[in-house]
């Protein structure tokens, strides 16, 4: 039974577009390679963090979406842990709620986009 989780990380701010894109690809590398399944992924863009982390004020923020093993969970976050380039994750488990709840968050942004 794979379950479902949604994982936030904050990536250094100065990143490159191509060094981040390499960094997202390394860790959607290590769930797919792992057994997983990715679901939805959104890039949330340079944003203000809340407080100050190794003296920098801004971040990119990644959302990845995606259901595997329990397993695969210890080795994305001692990944998170030794990538320099991340300065925060967050990898939380999704209850049956959580995810319909995010299925209908997509499909609204989604008509959002086909009104346009």
């Amino acid at each position: 039974m794979l379950n479902h989780y949604e994982t936030v990380f904050i990536a250094n701010p100065v990143l490159s577009a191509p060094q981040m894109k390499e960094a997202v690809d390394k860790f959607k590398a290590i769930i797919t390679n792992g057994g997983g399944e990715l679901v939805h992924e959104e890039d949330w863009g340079l944003r203000k963090l809340a407080y100050p982390i190794q003296k920098k004020s801004t971040g990119f923020y990644y959302l990845v979406e995606f259901k595997c093993e329990g397993q695969l969970i210890d080795k994305l976050e001692i990944e998170f842990r030794r990538d320099e380039r991340v300065m925060r994750f967050l990898t939380t488990r999704l209850d049956k709620f959580a995810v319909e709840y995010a299925e209908k968050k997509r499909s609204l942004k989604q008509e959002k986009k086909v009104e346009a």
